[in-house]
């Protein structure tokens, strides 16, 4: 079972130690779910340029055959985060699901194909409405609009000061959405426009009960994944074993509710890797 050539990390909570405990035991019945930006791919200036990490696939081709699921869940489309993470017709994720916009969307690999409700027309009017409210702010130079189908998002880490133009359309965007029956989803200087209703939490919780699992690894990065920290420590007090993984430092409202810290898409991957090292080599 152990592989003392690749140790694993210790988690910093009892919790998480328990998590990682049952996990290992019992990988057949544990859902092993990640976000996709800054935790399986580097965080970079342009989102279209975005993809998961080279040690990455490795890494899930190893695991996923081992444990009951793997789920990629995001606020990206669902194919979009297929094609920038290299996913489809790899080799040992026939059975990879990945829930696009925060679960609203669902690419299975098994089938390769999308199920999708119907685009929302609240994100179709706040985007006409976008330019106009990004100039009249002050804020829109450097700043650009990533059109994402069910969902919109604006971006500042390009502007002059990314930090500034963040906190001066956070106000003005949340009226814009209000407007629209829409949310705003805070990110790492970015802000996204989407339906209410869908969260990681969300589909997290609703995986995890299809699956039947007993054990739930989920590791993220940003303001987004707090639901689906808040989702997992749930699950926790239901008896299903939980473990809590930051990607990087950047955001302590999430880094401090880990239970194991790691430096970025690389260690995750590595992670992941040593996780497949430590159980049987076979599918539950």
């Amino acid at each position: 079972m152990g592989n003392p050539a690749h140790p694993l990390p210790t988690p910093s909570t009892q919790a998480g130690r328990d998590g990682l405990a049952v996990l290992l035991g019992r990988p057949g019945r544990a859902v092993v779910a990640l976000d996709f930006d800054g935790t399986l791919a580097d965080i970079v200036p342009d989102p279209e340029q975005s993809r998961a990490h080279p040690d990455v696939l490795p890494a899930l081709s190893a695991l996923a055959p081992q444990v009951a699921a793997v789920a990629v869940i995001t606020g990206r489309p669902a194919d979009t985060a297929v094609r920038y993470g290299g996913f489809a017709g790899a080799a040992g994720l026939d059975h990879l699901v990945v829930l696009g916009h925060y679960g609203a969307e669902r690419w299975d690999a098994a089938t390769a194909t999308v199920h999708a409700p119907a685009p929302d027309p609240g994100v179709e009017g706040a985007l006409a409405e976008l330019p106009a409210v990004l100039a009249g702010t002050g804020a829109g130079e450097g700043t650009w609009i990533e059109e994402k189908g069910r969902a919109v998002a604006v971006h500042t880490r390009r502007a002059a000061d990314p930090q500034g133009a963040f906190e001066a359309l956070r106000g003005p965007l949340g009226d814009l959405a209000a407007r629209h029956g829409l949310i705003v989803e805070p990110g790492r200087l970015v802000l996204e426009l989407r339906p209410p209703g869908m969260d990681k939490g969300v589909a997290l919780e609703e995986y995890v009960k299809e699956t039947g699992a007993e054990a739930v690894l989920y590791a993220g990065d940003d303001l987004g994944d707090l639901a689906a920290y808040a989702a997992v420590e749930k699950l926790r007090d239901r008896g299903v074993a939980g473990l809590l993984v930051c990607s990087g430092t950047e955001v302590p409202e999430l880094a401090e509710r880990a239970d194991l810290l790691l430096s970025g898409p690389a260690a995750v991957a590595e992670l992941l890797h040593s996780i497949a090292r430590h159980v049987p080599n076979e599918r539950p």
